[in-house]
């Protein structure tokens, strides 16, 4: 980038940088002079840069993506590779979640899923030839169907976006016409930047490792560590020499009274009713914190109330649809929906891979638009994702206070699974990162006063931490179980409408 300016780091980010650099070094990438020696076998090498929310790691790994890229690095996407060369020396950004990838996109870091560099697309051949030439790699085709116009708008696009899929979008073509499958990658890669590493489990960490001799894990200790995990986040078990800790906050020059409150929870004898009085002098002061007696429904809609336990979380939900005046037996558009996983048989192992690859992960965002065309689909827009609108074989399960089993106003026999989004609990929301957020104060509280520990810190603590963080520029801090009535309807007119080039309804067979 040209026009970037360079910025001054702090000393602890300084350090960290030339920490990360001499490992890159070792690995055959030199900064400073720009050189680069082919990838050595059989070299491995991990090291975490670890810190609280505010303290710079986002913009260090940024940072380091552009002195990679100016280096002649190449940036792998996960939409598409080209042949692969011995000299060639390789980067990709990782987010574990879709919404945690287009967080780093939003800030001019390209950045995918995990789950888009695990598995990897297939070109067809006659379109592989645009891709070649679009990335510099091959001369400019001459393919059956296109006219050099739509090649020119699939260049155009290329330059300003740097998307295969969305370069040959802009020449007229769907996914399923240029993409024939996916496949489990069978190379290793180079290097590897994972931001949210907190949110690893072990299995996709030892992926990553398979993957990536050279990998670079951005987390935050302060976080909830992943279900099933003990308390314990993947870069605890690095060699301390290999972590990187950053301390100062370095997130916007002012006083940002959203991060105050989430560094306060450090002070050991901070109690919950203590904290809640900062809250309440914090939204005295400054209008980015607020403390709200009733939930805001119309928040609810894009931004879901984040608590604790799943029955407030079912009951916010309940009333969310009742004062929307949803009905029992259908979904409105602008409801919003977490994908809650996929629900095919074993045999169906692409029909998984085609959903997962257009972001349809376990705790992805999405936004119902509207019934598919054929029985059991819906139209979805998924948050946060690059190519955000598709349409899926759904099963959609409504939960109900005091029952069991979650009511299925619609589904098909296989596909994407989803529950309510209107609130979510907080290890769900890890990663993700809204403008606005209202936290559920009365489960905070029941955590406080259950007296329960995660990793040796009050579990209240690690929830508020993680909940607080979660919001951009406003917290709400919501004080009673009440929702205020909604000012507007639900609506899709917020959201993109160019059309999806991936389409689950273009490919063949059904229930997809």
């Amino acid at each position: 980038m040209s026009d970037h300016t360079p910025l001054t780091y702090s000393d602890d980010q300084a350090e960290a940088h030339d920490r990360v650099a001499e490992m890159l070094r070792l690995s055959g990438v030199n900064l400073d002079d720009a050189l680069l020696t082919p990838v050595a076998d059989g070299k491995s090498q991990v090291m975490a840069v670890i810190g609280k929310a505010g303290s710079g790691k986002t913009l260090l790994l940024a940072e380091l993506y552009r002195a990679l890229e100016a280096a002649g690095v190449d940036i792998v996407s996960g939409d598409w590779e080209g042949k692969r060369r011995k000299d060639r020396r390789t980067l990709a950004i990782l987010a574990p979640t879709n919404k945690a990838a287009s967080v780093l996109r939003n800030r001019g870091v390209p950045a995918t899923t995990i789950h888009r560099i695990l598995y990897t697309p297939v070109y067809d051949p006659e379109y592989e030839k645009i891709a070649e030439w679009l990335a510099g790699n091959g001369e400019r085709p001459e393919i059956e169907g296109l006219t050099d116009e739509a090649l020119d708008r699939a260049y155009s696009f290329y330059q300003a976006q740097k998307s295969i899929p969305g370069a040959l979008a802009a020449a007229g073509l769907r996914g399923s016409d240029f993409i024939t499958g996916w496949k489990r990658r069978d190379d290793p890669l180079d290097i590897g930047f994972v931001d949210e590493s907190s949110m690893l489990d072990e299995k996709q960490y030892n992926d990553l490792r398979e993957i990536f001799p050279t990998l670079v894990l951005f987390g935050d200790p302060a976080q909830l560590a992943p279900v099933g995990q003990s308390g314990k986040m993947v870069f605890e078990g690095i060699n301390e020499r290999r972590k990187l800790i950053l301390h100062r906050v370095h997130r916007q020059a002012d006083d940002n009274p959203i991060l105050d409150l989430a560094h306060a929870l450090a002070d050991d004898s901070l109690d919950f009713d203590g904290f809640e009085r900062m809250v309440q002098d914090a939204a005295a002061r400054d209008d980015r914190v607020v403390v709200a007696p009733r939930v805001n429904a119309d928040l609810m809609a894009r931004s879901p109330v984040l608590v604790w336990r799943n029955k407030t979380r079912v009951r916010l939900i309940q009333a969310f649809r009742s004062v929307h005046g949803a009905p029992e037996i259908e979904l409105l558009p602008g409801e919003p929906l977490i994908c809650d996983g996929i629900e095919l048989p074993l045999k169906h192992r692409k029909k998984r891979i085609d959903l997962e690859a257009r972001g349809l992960i376990k705790g992805a965002q999405c936004v119902y638009l509207g019934p598919g065309k054929r029985p059991g689909f819906s139209r979805l827009h998924v948050l946060g994702a690059e190519d955000p609108q598709v349409s899926a074989a759904s099963i959609v399960k409504i939960e109900k206070p005091d029952e069991e089993e979650p009511f299925i106003p619609f589904a098909a026999r296989m596909g994407a699974a989803f529950l309510h989004g209107a609130a979510v609990t907080i290890h769900k929301a890890q990663g993700s990162q809204w403008p606005e957020v209202q936290v559920f104060a009365p489960d905070l509280s029941a955590a406080a006063w259950a007296g329960r520990s995660e990793a040796g810190l009050p579990l209240w603590k690690r929830l508020a931490y993680v909940a607080i963080t979660r919001a951009e520029t406003r917290l709400h801090w919501v004080t009673r179980y009440a929702m205020a009535r909604p000012e507007t309807g639900l609506t899709t007119a917020d959201l993109s409408s160019k059309p999806t080039t991936l389409t689950l309804e273009a490919q063949e067979g059904t229930d997809a």
